[in-house]
């Protein structure tokens, strides 16, 4: 159409984020699920696996910073997981300002059962789309990141 909007184009376009909005939602509600299961929320299974990873006590400003969020909210997830015994908290020999994290033995536990329970999930979720489905969707991922 010259010189106006195709309103068949733009609904299309609109009908299509709206169902990978719902989409994404649906997965997250998967996800939440899965690590429900195991008694993980996807937050602290993050923060889990980036502690597991340091192997060391991690300060909770480079937690943040490793995690991408603020720092507030690194505060109150390492409150929440050391209430339930899978993180610690740690001073900084060095500077005792600074207060790190570190992941126990048991957070270990449920940081590898969550793994395994997100593997399972993708799993079954690679194993119930095809490969020219799975194209698609990548397809669909990186046009969303460069638009």
């Amino acid at each position: 159409m010259k010189g106006g909007l195709d309103t068949k184009s733009v609904g299309a376009q609109t009908q299509t984020i709206r169902s990978l909005l719902k989409a994404a939602h649906a997965l997250e509600e998967k996800v939440e699920a899965t690590l429900g299961e195991v008694g993980l929320s996807a937050p602290k299974l993050s923060v889990l696996t980036a502690l597991a990873a340091a192997n060391e006590p991690v300060a909770l400003g480079e937690l943040a910073d490793r995690l991408s969020c603020v720092r507030s909210n690194v505060t109150q997830m390492i409150d929440r997981l050391e209430t339930d015994g899978l993180v610690r908290r740690v001073s900084d020999a060095a500077d005792r300002r600074i207060v790190k994290a570190e992941i126990t033995s048991r957070g270990r536990e449920l940081q590898a059962a969550g793994a395994a329970a997100m593997e399972r999930l993708e799993s079954r979720f690679s194993q119930a789309i095809g490969g020219e489905d799975h194209s698609a969707v990548e397809r669909m991922l990186r046009s969303i990141e460069e638009a």
